[in-house]
């Protein structure tokens, strides 16, 4: 049996790489006109915000504890993601973002079906998890039989590796519309703590890219 959520959420220290929270950001920044509200689920000590808050009314976060750091100005929900229900209402956030959060959880879908049910119809939804298809990850399942961001160190804050393709028909699965897949441009090259140079990553993003997104929107309604 895995740890407790609460318990798996203090191993990942609330935090991500920069360049994923810039990778979410320029996402939204290119689709959402701007204002309403921002949710933000499995939102660690809210560091998103600082790269967005121009572009919205209001930033809530949703996760299992709340992190110091998190924005004093910003409403915080607490939740249980395992049990696969946010408790706020349908149709709750303008966009709805899950930022390296996904691959934490125990069933991925009922995930993505909640952040669906919590984003307004005609909303969009940007979803972050590492990135199995990078150089580094194909090398390390290679040599070691495990991707790199699920080796034997990451785990149980590490539980479900999904590739792009999952992501795409879990999107697909969940009626979004508008998909395309995004890059972080940031990749360790193996062996070593240096990265990429980002004009590379540019060049090759799915190879030379630790993280990737699924940016999607909700389909708005048609008749009453």
């Amino acid at each position: 049996m895995s740890l407790p959520i609460e318990e798996r959420a203090q191993l990942s220290r609330g935090t991500s790489n920069v360049a994923i929270y810039q990778m979410v950001a320029n996402a939204l920044i290119d689709r959402h006109m701007g204002g309403g509200v921002l949710l933000d689920v499995g939102c660690g000590t809210g560091q998103l915000w600082s790269y967005i808050a121009d572009h919205f009314h209001r930033y809530e976060g949703a996760d299992a504890v709340r992190y110091d750091g998190f924005p004093a100005e910003a409403v915080f929900h607490r939740i249980d993601l395992d049990s696969g229900r946010v408790p706020l209402p349908d149709e709750y956030a303008d966009v709805v973002v899950a930022v390296e959060t996904i691959e934490h959880l125990e069933n991925p879908r009922a995930f993505v079906r909640e952040l669906t049910r919590l984003t307004k119809p005609g909303g969009w939804m940007v979803i972050t998890t590492p990135n199995q298809l990078s150089v580094l990850s194909k090398l390390t399942l290679v040599l070691r039989n495990e991707f790199n961001a699920f080796r034997a160190g990451s785990y149980p804050a590490h539980l479900t590796a999904l590739l792009e393709v999952d992501l795409r028909r879990i999107a697909k699965e969940c009626g979004l519309t508008d998909m395309t897949v995004s890059y972080s441009l940031c990749g360790r090259i193996p062996g070593t703590a240096w990265h990429w140079p980002k004009w590379w990553s540019s060049l090759f993003p799915r190879a030379y890219s630790d993280n990737v997104a699924i940016v999607g929107r909700k389909s708005l309604r048609i008749g009453g």
